[in-house]
């Protein structure tokens, strides 16, 4: 574990409206957090020597330096995997500052997911991208029906619902604490909208026997950036720095974007077991000993498997662990409190470690009490950050 001045911390955090039209490029989108980002964390364009993003987004490191001004960089990283690479990144950047590859470096996500393209129906081209799925992926699951993120999703977490007998209204249960999350925090696109068990029983199936409407993420427009740096600067910056105390990542045989279908035991998720081993040897601090969990929701089967991966409770036992209020804003581990990507926006995980941040710093619209720690994570990737 790296300490002191040298360790990496987030000190910047921005973001756009989140809407389902944003009504401007996605370049000008990315833009407007980062620049957003530099000026909550008190720096200027020239401060960056480092840019970084992840797949299966249309903005680009060139246009970004010339849209801001800055001159030249010394590490520039796009990391595969959509989504799981909102975490993943911060491994890479936590490693970038704490080596001295880069002294600064601005991690950004700019989607109109909503308005120019739906990532949640099939779309060939977004799919078959040079960084996006394997070909044993391609060639089993699109020509036999299986061409949308729900569709794999389902199929992936359906040995886990059958084994250890989650019904569709234990998954209501995430998606109404999503949505009262989402209903008290002024930036959710479902603010002042919560909904009950009833509507979310009510919805539509997308996926039958598995995922309603509402056990699925939104598919948003909007952007948000985070700057990382060194304590050392940190310190005579204008916030509170939020710490890496640790940021993991694994990657383990036969692993797949979404499906993992090739991975053995479907019912349980590896490679988030393997991240909290790795997690607790960095820096001796676990996921459940977090007082907020910001867990990657693009589907409420995700948030119970993940719940039990990264040890916040025994193997099957998360779906009475969400019933009985211990991830409430005033539980043990405080679920999502901007909403998640349920309730908040989909900005493919970015905007969950916005909230983090915000958590920590103690000026989240849903603030929960005594925040020490914060555990962020996609699946594949985890980290925690700390005062």
């Amino acid at each position: 574990m790296t300490k002191g001045n040298q360790q990496a911390a987030i000190v910047g955090i921005g973001q756009t409206e989140f809407s389902r039209n944003s009504g401007r490029s996605e370049q000008q989108l990315c833009a407007e957090a980062v620049l957003a980002a530099l000026a909550d964390a008190g720096l200027k364009p020239a401060d960056i020597d480092g840019i970084m993003t992840y797949t299966l987004d249309h903005s680009d490191e060139v246009d970004l330096m010339r849209n801001i001004g800055v001159k030249e960089i010394r590490y520039t990283m796009r990391i595969p995997q959509g989504g799981a690479g909102s975490i993943s990144s911060l491994v890479h950047a936590k490693h970038a500052v704490e080596s001295g590859f880069c002294d600064c470096i601005v991690l950004w996500r700019s989607m109109n997911e909503r308005s120019q393209y739906r990532f949640g129906q099939p779309n060939l081209q977004l799919q078959m991208s040079p960084n996006g799925h394997s070909s044993t992926f391609i060639e089993w699951c699109l020509p036999f029906g299986a061409q949308t993120p729900a569709t794999w999703e389902a199929l992936s977490a359906g040995p886990y619902v059958n084994k250890y007998g989650v019904t569709s209204e234990d998954l209501g249960r995430v998606s109404v604490l999503m949505r009262k999350n989402a209903a008290t925090n002024p930036n959710a696109w479902f603010y002042g909208k919560p909904i009950t068990l009833e509507e979310h029983q009510a919805s539509r199936w997308i996926v039958a026997p598995t995922l309603r409407l509402l056990d699925c993420c939104q598919e948003s427009d909007g952007a948000v950036a985070i700057v990382i740096t060194r304590m050392d600067r940190a310190k005579d910056l204008k916030q509170t720095p939020a710490r890496l105390a640790a940021a993991e990542y694994a990657f383990l045989h036969n692993h797949e974007i979404i499906s993992d279908f090739y991975q053995g035991d479907l019912a349980r998720l590896p490679m988030s077991e393997r991240v909290t081993e790795r997690l607790v040897q960095a820096c001796g601090i676990a996921p459940r000993d977090c007082q907020v969990a910001m867990i990657y929701d693009n589907f409420t089967t995700q948030v119970l498997r993940q719940i039990e991966a990264f040890g916040f409770c025994g193997a099957g036992e998360a779906k009475d662990f969400i019933r009985e209020g211990h991830m409430d804003l005033d539980g043990r581990n405080a679920l999502s409190p901007n909403g998640g990507l349920i309730g908040e926006a989909y900005i493919h995980g970015m905007n969950n470690i916005t909230e983090g941040v915000r958590q920590l710093r103690g000026a989240a619209d849903n603030q929960v009490r005594n925040v020490e720690n914060v555990f962020m994570c996609s699946g594949v990737a985890g980290a925690i950050i700390t005062k």
